[in-house]
C-alpha cells in the first residue's frame, strides 16, 4: 500500500489564505485595488498631474491596505460578520403595550 496512486490532500475545508489576509478580505483588498484604480484615472483625466494622482492614490493604498490588514488580524476568518451581526442586537426590547401578556393569559384559561 506504500506505492498508493492517490495523494492526500490535507487542505480541503481550509479557508482561502492569501499574504496573511483570510476569506472575505481578499475581496476587500481586490476592491480597494479597483477602486484606486478607477481614483487614479480620475484624477488623471481631470487634469492632475501624475505626481499629485501618485501620491493621493498611493497614500489611500497604505492607508486602505493597513485598514485590512489590521482588520483581518484582528477579527480572522468570521469575527467581522459576527461583530457586524452583534451591533445589530437590540440592547433592550421595549413594550409599551400589555396587550401580548393578556393574550397569552387567555390561551392558558382556555385550555
Amino acid at each position: 500500500m506504500n506505492n498508493s496512486i492517490y495523494t492526500i490532500n490535507k487542505g480541503i475545508n481550509k479557508s482561502i489564505e492569501f499574504k496573511g489576509l483570510r476569506a472575505q478580505y481578499i475581496w476587500y483588498f481586490g476592491g480597494l485595488v479597483m477602486g484606486l484604480l478607477i481614483v487614479y484615472a480620475a484624477l488623471y483625466i481631470c487634469g492632475a498631474g501624475t505626481l499629485i494622482s501618485v501620491t493621493v492614490t498611493g497614500s489611500a493604498a497604505a492607508y486602505g491596505s493597513v485598514l485590512i490588514f489590521r482588520l483581518s488580524r484582528k477579527y480572522g476568518e468570521y469575527g467581522l460578520m459576527k461583530a457586524a451581526a452583534r451591533r445589530r442586537v437590540p440592547k433592550v426590547l421595549k413594550s409599551y403595550s400589555r396587550k401580548i401578556f393578556q393574550y397569552v393569559t387567555k390561551q392558558e384559561n382556555s385550555k
